[in-house]
């Protein structure tokens, strides 16, 4: 015999099937069903791919691409991998945008805050970046200053996805040989 919850899921289902085929036909309150309904999801799986201040924008992103581009979705079985790939497209995005901030030197009343420990760690982390061979520098700065994927690492260096992960590891293995010492 079924529990009321295992009774209950086949519906979930079902009404969730057709809420999502009633927004794709322009249904307005079933698009709000479908997209509240996804929302928490989307919003842990940003949690884990996104800096946690961009969470919420690629969250909201992710939910006005959705209303906006329901109708091109070919399978609505692929509806929630879409949405997933959303977000993550629109974290990577966010981070990548850290990259055109303008570069204003830091002025002597801003350099003052730093404390001794922190100018002591700066500059031993700036040391073991130096000492890497430029192949490793630039791998590890691409990944954790960029905030590059490994897909997209791979692409930009011309490397097998196996090859990038190896060559990141290594070079970070060795900026950690670097500061143990």
């Amino acid at each position: 015999m079924l529990s009321n919850a295992e009774d209950a899921r086949p519906m979930q289902t079902l009404a969730w099937t057709h809420d999502l085929e009633a927004a794709r036909a322009g249904d307005r309150p079933a698009l709000e069903r479908v997209l509240s309904r996804s929302r928490q999801d989307l919003r842990r799986y940003a949690e884990h791919h996104c800096v946690v201040n961009d969470a919420e924008d690629a969250v909201q992103e992710a939910l006005f691409t959705a209303s906006r581009r329901l109708t091109d979705l070919r399978q609505l079985e692929c509806f929630a991998s879409w949405l997933f790939r959303i977000v993550k497209r629109e974290c990577n995005r966010l981070k990548r945008g850290l990259r055109g901030l303008r570069q204003e030197p830091i002025t002597e009343d801003i350099a003052a805050a730093c404390t001794l420990h922190q100018q002591g760690l700066a500059q031993d982390l700036a040391a073991a970046l130096e000492s890497l061979p430029a192949h490793y520098r630039e791998i590890v700065l691409l990944r954790d200053l960029e905030g590059l994927t490994i897909e997209e690492l791979s692409d930009r260096l011309g490397l097998t996805r196996e090859a990038t992960k190896a060559r990141l590891h290594r070079a970070r293995s060795l900026a950690r040989e670097y500061l143990k010492d």
